[in-house]
C-alpha cells in the first residue's frame, strides 16, 4: 500500500481509525480549551475584581463629594434667598411699624412730601386712562383709571394712602443700594386702592399697558396676582395656617412689566393695625439671572453642571449648555390668570428618563442615573439632587407650600475616567494572553495529532479484524472466524466473536423448528382471546339490560301529571335528568287526605346503587305517610332508620341529603337537610332558607335525632317555592363557571309569571343554555310548587 493510499484509508469518512483520530485529538483540544479557558477567565476574573474595587472606591468617594457640593451650594442658595428674605422682611417690619403708629406715619411721610427730591406730580394719561408721577422723581408712583375721580384726581381715601406712604420712597431708595442684588424694590396699596410705588423710576404704567392690555380695567389684585390678597386674608382668619415661619410670598418665573426681564417676586403682606385685615404689601424683584449665578459657578468633572428647579419640575436656572443637555427650553404658561409665567418642565423634556424623573421629597440628597443624548450618542449621566427649605408660592391662583430643588448633572464617564483607562489596560492584556494562549493550542493541536496518527494503525488493526469478519456474517457467512492475539481487550472481543458466529451457526439449523413452534402457541392464545370477548360482550348486554330496567323502574315511581294536578290549592311541576343510566336524584309528592308532602334528595354518587337507594327512600316515605300522621321531625327520625339498616345490608357506603316540605293552609314546613330552599314572593322578593341546621345525612348514621329540626314559612298566593339539586347549581359552562345559586334565583324570579310547568321549562333552558356543549356531570333535578 502506497503512502497516499494509507493516508486516505486513515481518514475514510466511516473509518474507526478515523474516529478513533478525532475522538483522541477531541479531548486533547477540549482539554487545551479548558485549560486556556480557566486561564483567561482568571485573568478577566482578576481584571474585574481590580474593576470592582476601583469603582466601589471611586463611587464612595464620588458619591461624598457630590454630597458635599451639593450641600455646600445648597447654602450658599439659601444664603441668597435668605439675603433678600431678610431685606423683604426689614422693609415691611418698617412699613407696618408706621401702619401701626399712624401719628408718626403722618408727620414722617408730610416731610417726604415737602421734598420735592421724592415727590412730584401727577400727570393723567388720557390714553391709558391712569395717572402717574413726573419724571424725576427716585420712584414711580402709579394710580390707576378706577381710583380716580371724574377730575381725573385721586378719589380722597386714595389720596390719603399716597400721602401715608410716600415714605416708602425714603427707605427703598437706601434699600436698593445696599445688601442684596435687587431689580426693583415696590409697594402695592390694598385691595380697594392699590396704588403702586416702584423703586428705581420706570415708565412703569406705560409698559404695562403694552404688555397687559386691559390691566386698568381691573382690580390690579385680580388682574395680575388673583388669589394671593385672598390668601393673605385667610392667613389673618385662620392663624393656624402653615406658612412656613415666614409670611413672604414668592412667585414662579415670569416676565416683568416694567423692565421685561425674566424675575422672581417675593412679596411681604402689611396688615392693618388691628390685625383684621390686609394693608397691602412690599414686594422685591430679582431677575432670574441672579439665580443663575448660583449654579453657573457649579463645576462639576469637566462638563458637569448645575440647575436650580421649584418642587413642580420646572427649571429656575441652568446653563444654556445645561439646558440643551436636560433637553429643555423656556416657554409661555398660558393656563393661568395673572403676570405670564415662565415655565421650563423636566417632564416636558426630549429625553424620557428626565421625564420620569422623581424630585425628592425629603432632606437627604439622591443620586439618579440617567441616559441623556451627548452629541449623536446616548450617555449616561449622574443627577445629584437636593431639596432646599419650603417657602410660601403663589401658583394657580392660589398660596400653597413648594420648595426649590438643586441639581447637580454629570457625565459618568467623567466620574470614572481612570476606571475606564484601567479597564481599558487591562482588556489589553487580556487580549495579549488570549492571542498567546490561541498559538500555544495551535501547536499543542499539530503535535498531538501527528502522534495519534503515528500510532492509530497499530492500536486499531484488530478492531479493522473484526469490522472485516461482522460484514462477512452480515451476508449469513458463519464460518468466518478472526484470528487476533490474546492479552488484551480487543483480542478477548476476538475470542468472543469467534464465540458468537458458533452458536449462530449452530442456531440457524433449529430456527425452523423453533418458528414452528411459537406459531402454534399464538394460535392458541388468539383462540382464548377471541372467546373472552365473546363472554365480556355477553356480561356487558346482561349489564345493561339491568341498568335500562333500574331506569325504568325509577322513572315509574316519579309522580305522575295527573298527581301532581290533584293537589289542591298547589300547581306543582317537576323535572328529573340523570347523568348516567340510573339517576341519584329523588323527589316525589306524596299525598293522604289531607295531608300533602313533597320531597328531594341527592343520593351519593351515581348508577345502579344510588338508583337502587333512591327507590328505598321512595317506597319508605309513602309507607310511612300512609301509616298515619305524625310530625315532620319523627317522620325522618322513622326514615332514617328504615334506611340506615337496609344500606348496613347491602354493605354499601352510600347515603343522601333529604329534605321534605309539608303544605297546610298558607303554610309549608322544611325539615332536614339538603340545598337552599328559593322563595319567590309575588311582589318578586326573593328568600333563600337555609337547610344545615335542619337535619343530618340519610343512612349514614343510625340516630340523628338531636340533628332534626323544622322550620314554618308563610306561603301566600302566587308565592313560588324551588326545590332543587346540585346538578342544577353546580352545572358548569365549556369556560367551566358554574350556574350558581345567585342566577338560579334570577331565573326563577324573572319566570315567576307563568304556571310551575312553564317556570320549570323556563328554568331548564336556561341551565341547558349556560351548560352549552359542556358534558352534564351531575343529575338536575328541579321541583316547582306555585300556590294558587
Amino acid at each position: 500500500m502506497s503512502g497516499v493510499d494509507w493516508v486516505k484509508g486513515i481518514f475514510r469518512t466511516k473509518s474507526f481509525r478515523t474516529k478513533f483520530i478525532l475522538v483522541v485529538g477531541a479531548g486533547v483540544i477540549l482539554d487545551l480549551l479548558l485549560s486556556g479557558s480557566v486561564a483567561l477567565w482568571n485573568v478577566h476574573r482578576l481584571g474585574d475584581d481590580a474593576s470592582v474595587e476601583i469603582k466601589r472606591g471611586l463611587e464612595k468617594a464620588s458619591k461624598e463629594y457630590l454630597e458635599n457640593y451639593i450641600a455646600t451650594t445648597g447654602l450658599r442658595a439659601n444664603l441668597v434667598l435668605s439675603r433678600v428674605f431678610s431685606e423683604t422682611t426689614s422693609l415691611a417690619n418698617s412699613m407696618q411699624t408706621l401702619i401701626d403708629q399712624p401719628d408718626t406715619q403722618a408727620k414722617i411721610a408730610g416731610a417726604v412730601v415737602d421734598s420735592p427730591y421724592f415727590t412730584q406730580p401727577l400727570v393723567y394719561d388720557e390714553k391709558g386712562k391712569w395717572a402717574q408721577n413726573a419724571p424725576g422723581a427716585t420712584s414711580v408712583l402709579s394710580v390707576w383709571g378706577y381710583l380716580l375721580g371724574p377730575d381725573k384726581q385721586p378719589l380722597p381715601q386714595v389720596r390719603e394712602e399716597i400721602q401715608k406712604t410716600a415714605v416708602f420712597d425714603l427707605m427703598s431708595n437706601s434699600l436698593m443700594s445696599t445688601g442684596a442684588r435687587k431689580l426693583q424694590l415696590y409697594y402695592m396699596g390694598p385691595k380697594d386702592r392699590p396704588i403702586m410705588r416702584t423703586t428705581p423710576y420706570s415708565d412703569q404704567a406705560q409698559t404695562f399697558d403694552k404688555l397687559y392690555p386691559g390691566h386698568n380695567d381691573k382690580n390690579f389684585w385680580d388682574f395680575f396676582f388673583p388669589g394671593v390678597y385672598e390668601g393673605w386674608q385667610e392667613w389673618i382668619k385662620n392663624p393656624k395656617i402653615k406658612h412656613h415661619g415666614t409670611l413672604i410670598t414668592s412667585t414662579a418665573p415670569y416676565t416683568d412689566a416694567i423692565t421685561g426681564n425674566m424675575i422672581v417676586t417675593f412679596f411681604h403682606p402689611l396688615w392693618n393695625k388691628e390685625r383684621t385685615d390686609c394693608a397691602g404689601a412690599v414686594a422685591v424683584d430679582i431677575t432670574l439671572e441672579q439665580l443663575a449665578d448660583l449654579v453657573d459657578t457649579v463645576r462639576v468633572a469637566e462638563t458637569g453642571f448645575g440647575f436650580l428647579a421649584s418642587s413642580d419640575g420646572n427649571v429656575l436656572a441652568v446653563p444654556p449648555q445645561g439646558e440643551r443637555t436636560l433637553g429643555i427650553k423656556m416657554e409661555n404658561d398660558s393656563t393661568t390668570a395673572g403676570v405670564t409665567n415662565m415655565v421650563r418642565k423636566l417632564n416636558k423634556s426630549l429625553y424620557r428618563d428626565v421625564t420620569a424623573l422623581k424630585l425628592p421629597t425629603g432632606v437627604e440628597t439622591t443620586i439618579e442615573r440617567v441616559q441623556l443624548k451627548s452629541g449623536a450618542a446616548r450617555t449616561p449621566y449622574l443627577m445629584v439632587l437636593r431639596r432646599l427649605p419650603e417657602m410660601n408660592l403663589w401658583a394657580d391662583n392660589k398660596i400653597g407650600s413648594d420648595h426649590l430643588v438643586l441639581g447637580f448633572v454629570v457625565p459618568e464617564r467623567e466620574l470614572y475616567a481612570s476606571l475606564y483607562a484601567a479597564e481599558s489596560k487591562m482588556e489589553a492584556a487580556t487580549t495579549r494572553i488570549r492571542n498567546w494562549q490561541i498559538a500555544i493550542l495551535v501547536f499543542s493541536l499539530a503535535l498531538v495529532l501527528s502522534i495519534v496518527v503515528g500510532i492509530s494503525k497499530r492500536i486499531t488493526s484488530g478492531l479493522i479484524a473484526l469490522a472485516g469478519a461482522a460484514r462477512r456474517l452480515e451476508k449469513k457467512d458463519y464460518s468466518v472466524r478472526v484470528n487476533i492475539p490474546p492479552g488484551d481487550e480487543v483480542g478477548e472481543l476476538g475470542r468472543a466473536f469467534n464465540n458468537m458466529a458458533a452458536e449462530i451457526q449452530d442456531y440457524t439449523g433449529n430456527l425452523e423448528k423453533i418458528v414452528e413452534h411459537r406459531t402454534h402457541s399464538l394460535e392458541r392464545a388468539n383462540r382464548e382471546i377471541q372467546a373472552l370477548n365473546e363472554k365480556l360482550k355477553g356480561e356487558n348486554l346482561r349489564m345493561h339490560a339491568e341498568l335500562d330496567v333500574a331506569r325504568r323502574i325509577q322513572n315509574m315511581v316519579l309522580p305522575k301529571p295527573l298527581e301532581l294536578s290533584s293537589v289542591a290549592r298547589l300547581d306543582i311541576a317537576g323535572h328529573m335528568e340523570a347523568a348516567s343510566e340510573v339517576g341519584g336524584d329523588y323527589y316525589d309528592v306524596l299525598q293522604s287526605d289531607s295531608r300533602i308532602k313533597i320531597g328531594i334528595g341527592d343520593v351519593t354518587g351515581h348508577g345502579l346503587e344510588s338508583g337502587v337507594l333512591m327507590l328505598m327512600v321512595q317506597s319508605a316515605a309513602r309507607a310511612l305517610l300512609e301509616s298515619g300522621p305524625m310530625d315532620s321531625c319523627t317522620f325522618m327520625q322513622v326514615l332514617n332508620n328504615a334506611i340506615y339498616k337496609n344500606v348496613a345490608r347491602t354493605e354499601t357506603s352510600n347515603n343522601l341529603t333529604l329534605s321534605f316540605v309539608d303544605y297546610s293552609e298558607n303554610k309549608i314546613t322544611l325539615t332536614g337537610q339538603h340545598e337552599e330552599m328559593i322563595v319567590v314572593r309575588k311582589d318578586g322578593s326573593v328568600e333563600r332558607v337555609e337547610t344545615l341546621d335542619l337535619g343530618f345525612p340519610i343512612g349514614l348514621e343510625a340516630d340523628i335525632s338531636q340533628f332534626i329540626n323544622s322550620r314554618s314559612i308563610q306561603f301566600d298566593s302566587d308565592d313560588i317555592v324551588i326545590l332543587y339539586t346540585d346538578g342544577v347549581t353546580e352545572a358548569e359552562s365549556p369556560q367551566g363557571k358554574l350556574f350558581g345559586v345567585e342566577s338560579l334565583c334570577e331565573s326563577a324570579n324573572r319566570h315567576r309569571g307563568g304556571t310551575a310547568q312553564e317556570i320549570k321549562q323556563n328554568i331548564i333552558r336556561d341551565v341547558l343554555n349556560h351548560i352549552d356543549t359542556q358534558k352534564i356531570h351531575d343529575d338536575i333535578t328541579l321541583v316547582v310548587i306555585k300556590h294558587l
